[in-house]
């Protein structure tokens, strides 16, 4: 029998050792996707976590928008005379009611015209006085034959032109009595005056296109115009034909914290949409006894469409995007992490309303990344943000 070369011997040991190396190999490590051994979940570690309860109220769902405070009536005045400004009774920024008297112009010339017109009113009617009794007389005579039809006809024209002379007159005395009446500037509404641009002595003008006597505005009730984007236009025709819709006017900045929202409501929404910008113009009005708002400030305002009744509500730091996927993980029955996948159906700041959670859940806040599936729990105290109450949503 013919020896075996040692090269030989050395090979067939190398091939024996990798085979039980590969069977060990399949023995002790499960091949990657494959489902984890039964009681590997047991196994893990509790994994400390924070909850909270999920919360059911009723959710208002708003939409927040940029506006302009506006007068709901604003009139400059201007003289409708040329003459110069004889008393000035307005002051700066006074507040005024409507035919209130504010300033006086020299009406010495309108005056004078007047009384002529009057003078002229009266003359005529004592003209047409006697015609009266002329024409009475030609009656008198035409009917006893002592003169000609024609005479009477002659009698009666002249009448008739002075009945129109006097109606001219007295039209004349209306016109003057108007024109002297320019010379008394009132309040045609009420509200606040603005800065008075004349002094006793200046000369204003008939339609003069130079700045204004003076401005008033009405500041209470006050007005704020905004727009929406026409995406919303559907809830808030909606919510306007279901009745009178709430806005909000949230205070500007630098004012003191505490100062609550202005309430007011939407008085009118705009009938056609900016084909540009696709907004809609919507306009609300405010009680402003307290003038917190003035014309042409420019704030925030928050119109309330909805309101969701029973929502659930959850914190939004609790909530896992996966694409266009969102789930939470709840406590389960065996104290362990169960993902939820859940319905996003309105954001309310640092809250959130969703469906697909049960009234009891509880809900996994801070911790949530070191989880999965079945992982045990060790519940700490729940965070202090996460009690804080949801004011509002929008979408």
């Amino acid at each position: 029998m013919r020896a075996t070369s040692p090269l030989i011997l050395c090979g067939l040991v190398l091939v024996l050792l990798s085979g039980c190396g590969r069977k060990g190999d399949a023995a002790g490590t499960p091949a990657p996707g494959a489902p984890a051994p039964a009681g590997a979940a047991s196994a893990l570690p509790p994994q400390n976590v924070t909850v909270v309860q999920v919360r059911q109220a009723d959710v208002p769902i708003t939409v927040e928008a940029s506006g302009t405070v506006t007068a709901l009536q604003s009139v400059d005045l201007r003289a409708q005379t040329t003459s110069t400004v004889a008393q000035v009774f307005v002051k700066d920024g006074q507040a005024v009611s409507k035919g209130q008297l504010l300033f006086r112009f020299d009406d010495r010339a309108d005056r004078a015209a007047l009384e002529k017109a009057r003078a002229q009113l009266a003359r005529d009617r004592a003209s047409l006085a006697d015609l009266e009794r002329q024409l009475n007389r030609a009656r008198e005579l035409r009917a006893q034959n002592f003169i000609a039809a024609s005479a009477v006809d002659t009698a009666q024209a002249n009448f008739d032109v002075g009945q129109a002379l006097v109606r001219s007159d007295e039209a004349a005395v209306q016109a003057a009595q108007v024109t002297a009446g320019y010379n008394e500037l009132r309040a045609p509404i009420s509200g606040r005056a603005g800065i008075v641009n004349v002094y006793p002595g200046s000369l204003v003008q008939a339609n003069a296109t130079s700045a204004a006597l003076v401005n008033i505005a009405q500041l209470d009730p006050i007005g704020i115009t905004f727009t929406l984007p026409e995406t919303q236009l559907a809830s808030l025709l909606a919510a306007t034909r279901a009745g009178e819709l709430d806005v909000e006017a949230v205070p500007p900045a630098g004012t003191p914290k505490g100062t609550p929202a202005i309430k007011g409501r939407v008085t009118a929404v705009d009938n056609l949409v900016d084909a540009t910008t696709g907004t809609i113009k919507v306009k609300a009005e405010f009680d402003n006894k307290a003038q917190a708002l003035w014309p042409g400030q420019y704030l925030r305002v928050r119109v309330t469409l909805r309101t969701l009744k029973g929502a659930t509500v959850v914190p939004q730091a609790a909530i896992i995007m996966r694409g266009n996927d969102r789930s939470v993980y709840v406590v389960g029955p065996d104290n362990t992490a169960r993902l939820v996948t859940v319905q996003l159906r309105s954001g309310l700041g640092e809250q959130a309303v969703v469906d697909g959670l049960d009234a009891t859940a509880q809900v996994v806040l801070d911790g949530k990344q070191n989880l999965r599936p079945g992982t045990p729990l060790r519940i700490q105290a729940p965070a202090a943000a996460a009690s804080k109450p949801a004011s509002g949503a929008s979408k």
